[in-house]
């Protein structure tokens, strides 16, 4: 991987940000096309945030893109665009976590400061047989004690690499390599055959339920859009006028509704076209989405939005949902 053995802390930060719930091979192409764009973090923060939201669009979790575009200033403004070399200077970093400035402390400046993500969880849950739970305040201060015991203090980064290496490629969440690995003479959860049990986590995930209409209104070369708000998912990305429902409606039902009919008023539904429904998992949501398509030769004011043209359309950020949309069909 290109960032691996990478002295650079803003490159490191870089990757760390990228790959947070992103995997490797989706991570790669983004962080190779965000160093040649932006090979600084001056060029990063000097960017217009539309063109940095751009660049990040398909990698989700849209809240990394906007502390990266803060911090990128922030760095630029107060540390001459120098990142920090001490680890609460790192913290104090908005974006960052314990992990990532772990990350940055041990790779960038050989500080002695155990990275704990979740290769790092499991490795330790399986070798030394520890069923506390990894997502409770009691288990990660255990697990992070633990981590900062083992940790080699004259080369921190190399460990930290290595350990995580160990969890991505050897012991991994599914079909792990446990006959290959280098630890399993003494590995607890190999000897017990408990390795499928490790790591725990006490929490069961729910995830909320929501469904997304999507209209699509053409008028004379422009459509609607608005940029989302803050306090919600995908923020200060765009997306075309929406009607949020707690449950699903077919195609007739769905022109009946008041928020529509607010809408469009008296317009004929026989001129939209409904997509086939489309499906988007988020950690704690499960997205139902739906485009409708409208042609519409009456001047309409939708409160909230703006029109844009077709041109301008391919510039603008938008979530997954609906740039996987867009590529797949021409409007």
């Amino acid at each position: 991987m290109p960032w691996k053995g990478e002295p650079d802390p803003y490159k490191i930060w870089l990757s760390e940000i990228i790959l947070q719930q992103t995997r490797v091979e989706q991570g790669w192409d983004y962080y190779q096309r965000f160093i040649t764009v932006f090979p600084t973090i001056q060029k990063l923060a000097k960017a217009p945030e539309t063109k940095v939201f751009k660049m990040w669009e398909g990698l989700g979790y849209y809240s990394r893109c906007k502390n990266l575009i803060h911090t990128a200033k922030f760095i630029s403004k107060n540390y001459a665009g120098k990142f920090p070399n001490q680890y609460e200077q790192l913290l104090a970093l908005k974006g960052i976590g314990n992990y990532t400035a772990a990350a940055i402390a041990s790779f960038a400046f050989n500080l002695p400061y155990a990275v704990i993500d979740g290769n790092v969880y499991r490795v330790l849950s399986r070798y030394f047989g520890i069923s506390t739970a990894i997502d409770e305040p009691a288990g990660k201060q255990y697990f992070a004690t633990l981590a900062n015991e083992l940790l080699d203090k004259q080369k921190p980064g190399i460990y930290n690499q290595a350990i995580m290496d160990l969890g991505a490629v050897i012991c991994k969440p599914r079909n792990p390599d446990c006959a290959d690995c280098p630890l399993n003479r003494h590995c607890v959860a190999f000897l017990q055959q408990t390795v499928h049990q490790l790591p725990v986590k006490a929490k069961r995930l729910e995830r909320k339920q929501r469904w997304l209409y999507y209209f699509i209104i053409k008028h004379r070369g422009k459509i609607w859009v608005r940029k989302r708000g803050l306090g919600d998912i995908w923020e200060n990305l765009y997306e075309f006028v929406l009607v949020e429902t707690e449950k699903e409606y077919t195609p007739p039902a769905v022109w009946k509704l008041s928020a529509v009919k607010k809408i469009f008023g008296q317009l004929d539904p026989a001129k939209a076209a409904f997509s086939q429904k489309i499906r988007q998992q988020l950690t704690h949501q499960q997205i139902h989405g739906q485009f409708i398509e409208v042609h519409t030769n009456t001047p309409m004011t939708i409160k909230g939005y703006e029109q844009v043209s077709l041109k301008t359309i391919d510039k603008l950020p938008f979530p997954r949902l609906i740039s996987g949309y867009l590529a797949e069909n021409r409007i």
